[in-house]
């Protein structure tokens, strides 16, 4: 499957007194981004159905820098599926500027979820129309 990017501007509130994004809102940009991409293939993170939420809590997530990222650059975020398991989906993330510059590279892990009215969180399957979506098949 393709890369899908976002484009964000990095505002002020994002950096610190360097005028520097601060490292925990690349994690910030990339949930945006996995967002935008499910609802590029007419999915949710999170939805309730016939009573029942289910969603793609995260299990993991990391993030790499090479360069700093700075108030009002223009970043490029491209998100890739790297593997679709049984229970779980995992995207990665590369990071650029509006030099094209590479500046982070991140990595989610999801696991298809649902909840139970006790609140308890339940990981499943994911369904085979929610697979092939995610695999890019029609």
């Amino acid at each position: 499957m393709s890369a899908f990017s976002i484009t964000r501007r990095v505002e002020f509130g994002d950096t610190d007194m360097a005028g520097i994004m601060h490292f925990s809102n690349f994690f910030r940009f990339m949930e945006v981004a996995e967002s935008d991409f499910l609802r590029s293939l007419g999915l949710c993170v999170s939805w309730v159905e016939n009573g029942v939420k289910w969603g793609f809590p995260r299990v993991s997530a990391a993030c790499d820098y090479a360069k700093p990222a700075k108030f009002q650059d223009v970043l490029t975020v491209a998100v890739n599926v790297e593997k679709v398991g049984k229970k779980s989906v995992s995207y990665s993330f590369a990071f650029s500027n509006q030099h094209g510059e590479a500046l982070a590279t991140g990595r989610i892990t999801s696991v298809f979820c649902r909840a139970t009215g006790s609140e308890q969180i339940e990981a499943l399957e994911i369904p085979p129309h929610i697979r092939a979506k995610l695999e890019g098949q029609p």
